[in-house]
């Protein structure tokens, strides 16, 4: 069984893959204080729920973006599981040229995403990605990767929001039902919802501008549903895309 690891600034998201099939998956939240141990009992209560076992385990591949847990992530693999764990990192095969002017700076996710998108798909198109950070990856009609957008997630902006303005309370992330709001909180969530949904429309119709074709817009992520649905140019959301990315080079490397 392949262990895969998509280790991102909030959340971890741990899936199992027996062959082809992704058989389990959970999120956690990464905290680079936990121990190796931690986390290691953490995985294997996990596994206990799911009634495998973790000797099964025969493989993993990662994909991080926060350096402090990339010795976690080795002690990990290695105390719990006896396995040297795949990086994605530049030197690993994905099968998709990276144009960008540093390839090093490109997030493992990015690159992973991309790779997932255009082998599902097969043409031209954009990754949207709801994270901490919400990133807009773009793949030509060839399968290169040619670059990006970066910009605040809906979760991080709106944090700076509620901290910085002392009578506005959190807000809970629900589709609002009209625009104008009646009250503090409908106003807030529509502000948020809606404005965060035009931000992905605008920056999608820009790079479709740039791109000058026809483009596919999958979107993954935890808040990926919420925008989709009152999005006009969001065509999917894959919930396991990263996943599915990680399986796709797994196998390109053996």
């Amino acid at each position: 069984m392949l262990l895969v690891l998509d280790v991102g600034n909030t959340n971890t998201v741990i899936g199992v893959y027996e062959k082809n099939e992704l058989v389990n998956n959970w999120r956690v939240v990464t905290l680079p204080e936990r121990t190796a141990d931690e986390y290691g009992i953490l995985i294997r209560n996990l596994y206990y729920s799911s009634r495998i076992s973790t000797d099964r385990i025969t493989d993993v591949i990662v994909s991080c973006v926060v350096p402090p847990m990339l010795g976690i992530i080795d002690e990990l693999c290695l105390k719990y599981f006896d396995i040297t764990p795949i990086y994605v990192e530049p030197g690993i095969k994905t099968g998709m040229s990276i144009n960008y002017d540093n390839p090093k700076e490109v997030g493992a996710d990015r690159i992973v995403n991309a790779v997932a998108a255009f082998h599902k798909i097969g043409k031209a198109l954009i990754v949207v990605d709801f994270g901490t950070a919400t990133t807009f990856d773009c793949v030509d009609e060839n399968g290169d990767y040619i670059g990006g957008v970066i910009s605040p997630g809906l979760t991080t902006s709106s944090e700076a929001l509620f901290l910085k303005a002392s009578k506005l309370p959190k807000v809970e992330f629900v589709k609002p039902n009209v625009v104008i709001g009646k009250n503090t909180i409908h106003s807030m969530q529509s502000g948020i919802i809606f404005g965060y949904v035009d931000m992905v429309d605008g920056i999608v119709k820009r790079i479709s501008e740039q791109m000058n074709t026809e483009l596919y817009v999958i979107a993954t992520g935890g808040l990926a549903e919420i925008i989709a649905d009152l999005s006009i140019t969001i065509d999917e959301v894959d919930d396991f895309l990263t996943l599915k990315g990680l399986k796709i080079i797994y196998d390109l490397n053996q």
